[in-house]
């Protein structure tokens, strides 16, 4: 079904350690409002969708939210990697250490595990739709306050190309919607 490319979407560089950044980004790793479980509701919420059209809108970005997640591991796993333990402590990433070392966990920033009770399905497409307009929207803006965290030119540039996603993402459930309601607005929609 997919073929994956040994790259990432947008290059993804960092100019130093930065484990306290690096906790704060896990939000989009393992939040509730982050790439993984934007991936996992759309994926999920495909197969449920009336329309071709709509089906492969939500395949096409529940991949690209997977290669999302590849993204903020991959800077989340830069600003830790050559990290010593005292700026890990730092960094109020010292209980994560314990528990994994520097490797990656789906957690939010606040350190609570990812959980399904993150994501939905109605079977309704226009709840659904709707839901997933909300969670770009979420996306967005919790991009927007991990870029008021950090000045680091290259982090800003990878965030930055990340929430212009969210927004693009955003206005293709919003026409999928706009398609969807006029389409079945007299009959059962599911």
């Amino acid at each position: 079904m997919w073929i994956y490319e040994k790259k990432l979407q947008y290059p993804v560089s960092v100019s130093g350690t930065n484990p306290q950044l690096a906790k704060m980004l896990l939000s989009q790793y393992g939040g509730p409002d982050g790439e993984l479980s934007a991936a996992l509701r759309y994926l999920n919420q495909r197969y449920t969708m009336p329309t071709s059209r709509t089906q492969g809108l939500l395949t096409d970005i529940g991949t690209e939210e997977l290669a999302h997640l590849e993204m903020i591991a991959t800077l989340a796993y830069k600003l830790t990697k050559d990290a010593d333990l005292d700026e890990i402590i730092a960094g109020s990433m010292g209980g994560s250490f314990v528990d994994h070392g520097k490797g990656l966990f789906y957690v939010d920033a606040n350190s609570n595990p990812w959980t399904a009770t993150y994501i939905q399905n109605k079977n309704d497409p226009i709840a659904d739709l709707q839901e997933d307009m909300a969670a770009e929207q979420k996306a967005r803006a919790t991009y927007n306050h991990l870029m008021d965290m950090t000045d680091d030119p290259r982090v800003l540039d990878v965030l930055r190309f990340l929430r212009e996603r969210e927004i693009v993402h955003f206005q293709r459930f919003g026409e999928a919607l706009v398609q969807v309601q006029e389409t079945y607005s007299c009959r059962k929609v599911f």
